[in-house]
Order: C-alpha cells, then structure tokens, then sequence
C-alpha cells in the first residue's frame, strides 16, 4: 500500500514541478548531435544574398545533418565571415526538430552550428517517446544531449514509462 501511494504523489507531484518557470530536460540520446557533420538543405526557392552573406531558403524546407531533422517553411543560413562555413540557421513557420523518438515543434528555431545549441521559441512542444513538455522557449545543447525548457512549462508524463 505505501508503494502505491508514494507512485501516486510522484506521478502527481512529476507534472507540477515541470509547471514552473523552468525546467531543466535530459534528452535520452535523440537530440544529441555530432554537430561537425555536414549540413544539407533542401527547398523549393533560394535566394542568396552576397553583400550580407546569407541565403533564405524557402518553401517546404527539410534540413538535414546525420541523423537529425529540422523542417520549416522558411531557413535563413547565415555564413561566417569570408563565406563557406555556415554559422548559424534561423528557422521560421511551422519549425520541427526530429532525431531518433524525439521531436520538438515550435514557431521558430536558431541552430548555431559551433556550439551546437538550439534555441527554439514560440509553442514549442517536445515529445519524448510517450511523455510531453510544454513551454515557450526550449534551448537545446545538441552535444551534451541538455535542454532546458521556460516560459510557463507544462508536462505529461507517463508513470513508470522511460522516455
């Protein structure tokens, strides 16, 4: 009977403490990425822009590095000075993050390619196999496979299921 009862105020206790502020989120191997893989987009128009060197891709964007995933109607790739490497990616309109049983939506998304973080905002939902996490602003550490969730954080998770 106090097994049960201490699973019952964990599984109660759980959502409310993700309901915070902040929330701090341990990816389970989905969103870490070996971010010195190549990066490859694809659109259904570029523009490229010489004089502030970036490129907007736009229309049904599919970004792609290793395994990971990233759609958007709009990415604006933004190039380090004296070209060719790229910097960073802002994603705009309807930004999905996908690797492996993970995946995080939201209105918009900043990939800085060095240090590997993501800053995604505006609705973002992560998944994480059965479990959820609600929020505005998730900020991603694609190396060390961190995030952390803000914004009036809100959470399903499943009692005794892993994500």
């Amino acid at each position: 009977m106090r097994t049960i009862l201490m699973a019952a105020a964990a599984a109660l206790w759980l959502p409310m403490a993700a309901h915070a502020q902040g929330a701090e989120v341990a990816f389970g191997g989905g969103l870490k990425q070996d971010t010195t893989l190549p990066v490859e987009i694809g659109s259904d128009q570029l523009q490229v822009n010489q004089a502030d060197g970036t490129a907007v891709f736009s229309g049904n964007v599919r970004v792609a590095q290793g395994p990971m995933r990233l759609g958007a109607q709009s990415v604006r790739v933004e190039y380090a000075p004296g070209g060719g490497a790229i910097r960073r990616l802002h994603a705009s309109g309807g930004v999905t993050l996908a690797n492996g049983s993970e995946a995080a939506e939201a209105k918009q998304a900043v990939y800085t390619i060095e240090s590997g973080e993501v800053v995604m905002t505006g609705d973002v939902l992560l998944t994480q196999g059965p479990n959820t996490l609600a929020g505005q602003k998730l900020v991603i550490d694609l190396t060390a496979g961190t995030g952390r969730m803000e914004g009036r954080v809100q959470t399903v998770f499943q009692p005794g299921k892993a994500p």
